[in-house]
């Protein structure tokens, strides 16, 4: 009896040791998956163009679509290829994105001037987009026209088909603060 213990007890100590060694050569090795967070530089780049290609076959691909159901002639497709390049997002000459860091370290004042500056920006291609919006509509046909209406709200937007926000419709939330 008692050497059945001994070896019950030697069997299971050396299957910790194999479960301790396992692990240690687990923890070791670089985390893989989504969250590799060891990734080069070199992959995030390269997954970061990846991305781009995708966004822009699938842009093209909603463009064509569109030209297709708007049947776009010859002499509307200078309209057409200025109402697509008004509806581009327009990125920062320099190629930096927004720095927060750099707009906490200013006084308030200029803060809000910054962001007053920004918005100016954003009206001011809004309104270069509606004008290139009025000349397309402006060389299209009544049944192009209705066609473009059903379609200009969902083409080109950021959030296409999420509503966001904490519950419920924005509609409902809408609805309760007026009551």
């Amino acid at each position: 009896m008692n050497t059945i213990q001994k070896h019950l007890f030697i069997a299971l100590t050396a299957l910790g040791i194999a479960g301790a060694a396992v692990a240690q050569t687990a923890a070791v090795q670089a985390p893989q998956g989504r969250h590799a967070h060891a990734a080069s530089q070199e992959e995030r780049a390269a997954h970061k163009a990846e991305r781009q290609a995708k966004r822009a076959e699938r842009q093209a691909q909603r463009v064509a679509k569109l030209r297709a159901e708007l049947k776009i002639t010859p002499q509307q497709e200078a309209a057409f290829a200025a109402y697509l390049a008004a509806g581009k997002p327009a990125g920062r000459a320099d190629g930096r994105g927004f720095d927060r860091a750099q707009l906490a370290a200013l006084p308030a004042p200029q803060r809000m001037q910054q962001r007053i500056e920004r918005q100016k920006q954003r009206t001011a291609r809004m309104e270069a987009r509606l004008a290139a919006l009025n000349n397309l509509y402006a060389v299209l046909t009544p049944e192009q026209k209705q066609v473009l209406d059903s379609k200009a709200m969902r083409f080109g937007g950021k959030h296409r088909g999420h509503r966001g926000g904490h519950g419920g419709h924005h509609g409902e939330r809408g609805a309760a603060l007026q009551s």
